[in-house]
């Protein structure tokens, strides 16, 4: 296959610079203090992802000098004992190594524990103490960030009392607070709601921070720039040019140690409602009138708004589920899924899932958009992958040439960027036509490693800019949209296992384009 690579033009004012690619950038520096309370510190989030986003943060100085870190959960620790667990966790987690002084020594300084219940206000009162504290030792002024790293199911009760506590943002008189919840945002539509009663009795919409970690890798937020500040794509994107759409996040992981979680969960829930979904609404809005956080977030409602309702009898037309078996992954043989640990021996939940949506406006009528997510297969792969129209007449290439769909495909894991594929004539006196692919690469193109999700989401959130968490009238739109899929499997029995650990999925999923004579892009 042929390809060719696209690079990065450096500025053209010829002013000398350390990284010409990242010449006349904004600073990314939080000018705010404040305090960030983890509540779950002692959980695997927060271990692998939370706290070495938090200390690379400090370490690239996006953090302001004055903050404080408080780890909250049921486990025991002394303060000490939580800094030296907190430094094994940046030694073996960090993108950027093991911690290392003076920078390790002053950031250990600013982390503090309590061990405590989710639903004892005694110790919540501690915390309080805590942040008073943070205030006057680290002079965080009052601002404090709250990050639900925990079961959904306590959500509830540590709202509940923070309020009782006195650390609800109506209380807090000397700066702002905010909350961060993790996802998943209720386990249906009738959960996701009455969540949302009881967060709303506490914070406003404007302090709630909805995190889909999906939202803050660099591919993702770069598909409105692709958009809308290239002048070559936005005037074509639309029914008259587009053939369909295809959204993949594959896994070649199985469940591992979240069997338990993931049985009572599964592959729509846990990946199509909420980050799917999310891409989704990227590919699919309409230019928003500027840039601001609800202007953004309003055009992506437009879009789960326009979706078609799929009826009951239309599910098994409309989606298509699966659940691994056992077999090879990357050369090694691995269980089936009802053989993982903490998984029913009769397990009905899906492992895979696919949906095929129809958005009813102007810009997508009659544009099918094929959603897919699944565990053990072929390859990690997620992408956004928009096919083109095929040419109306044939006038170049061989009696023997194909002449494949133009394709824009934008890579988010594990590779990073955008490929366009499109017809050329091969070298040579014969007018034989064949695909090539033009690609560019994030880490290449700009000379830098893009920092991991988190990163970005945490910042975001301390600067209160919400652009890239999910509101709440997003995550109902996106609940209503899957519950009649969700209610008929759980309603009927799957024959599963149906596809095999290492393949491309169960061959229902393969049914489902074909009915509208497409295939599935090779995982």
């Amino acid at each position: 296959m042929a390809q060719a690579t696209a690079t990065v033009a450096a500025p053209t004012d010829g002013k000398a610079e350390t990284n010409p690619l990242r010449a006349g950038l904004d600073t990314d520096r939080i000018t705010e203090p404040c305090s960030v309370v983890f509540f779950g510190a002692s959980g695997d989030l927060f271990k692998r992802m939370l706290l070495p986003a938090m200390y690379n943060l400090r370490l690239t100085d996006i953090m302001p000098n004055d903050f404080a870190i408080v780890g909250y959960s049921r486990t025991e620790y002394t303060d000490e004992a939580f800094r030296d667990y907190c430094k094994q966790s940046v030694d073996q987690f960090s993108r950027s190594g093991p911690a290392k002084d003076p920078l390790w020594s002053d950031f250990s300084q600013r982390l503090s524990y309590i061990s405590g219940e989710f639903d004892d206000v005694s110790d919540y009162d501690q915390l309080k103490a805590k942040l008073a504290s943070n205030d006057e030792k680290f002079g965080t002024k009052g601002n404090v960030l709250y990050y639900l790293s925990t079961p959904p199911q306590v959500f509830p009760l540590i709202v509940e009392h923070l309020a009782k506590a006195g650390l609800d943002p109506k209380s807090n008189t000397k700066g702002w607070t905010r909350i961060i919840v993790e996802k998943p945002f209720g386990t249906d539509l009738k959960s996701a709601q009455g969540l949302q009663t009881e967060v709303e009795k506490v914070f406003d919409e404007s302090q709630v921070y909805r995190i889909d970690h999906y939202l803050g890798k660099e591919p993702v937020q770069d598909i409105m720039a692709l958009r809308f500040a290239n002048m070559i794509f936005e005037p074509i994107w639309d029914r008259r040019y587009i053939d369909s759409v295809q959204i993949t996040a594959a896994e070649t992981l199985g469940v591992e140690l979240r069997g338990g979680y993931y049985d009572n969960a599964g592959a729509l829930r846990d990946m199509i409602q909420n980050h799917v979904m999310n891409l989704l609404a990227l590919v699919a809005m309409e230019p928003p009138v500027n840039s601001d956080a609800d202007s953004i977030r309003n055009e992506k409602f437009k879009v789960l708004s326009a979706i078609r309702p799929i009826a009951d009898d239309q599910v098994f037309e409309q989606a298509a589920r699966g659940q691994y078996g056992s077999g090879t992954v990357d050369g090694k043989m691995v269980p089936a899924y009802r053989q993982e640990k903490d998984v029913d021996l009769n397990s009905n939940t899906e492992t895979f899932a696919a949906v095929k949506l129809h958005i009813d406006n102007w810009r997508w009528a009659g544009v099918p958009i094929y959603l897919r997510s699944g565990k053990r297969l072929a390859r990690k792969n997620s992408e956004i992958a928009v096919r083109f129209k095929p040419i109306p007449h044939r006038l170049f290439g061989e009696k023997s040439d194909t002449i494949d769909p133009n394709f824009l495909v934008m890579k988010i894991q594990p590779d990073e960027g955008v490929t366009l594929r499109f017809n050329a004539k091969v070298p040579g006196p014969k007018n034989h036509i064949r695909g090539v692919n033009m690609d560019f690469n994030y880490g290449t193109g700009f000379g830098v490693e893009s920092a991991p999700a988190y990163e970005r989401l945490i910042a975001d959130a301390v600067r209160g800019d919400a652009t890239l968490f999910t509101r709440w009238d997003a995550v109902q739109r996106a609940w209503e949209i899957v519950m009649p899929i969700l209610s008929t499997w759980q309603n009927t029995k799957g024959t599963f296992p149906n596809y095999p650990s290492g393949s491309q999925g169960p061959e229902e999923s393969d049914n489902l384009v074909a009915a509208d004579g497409q295939a599935w892009r090779r995982i």
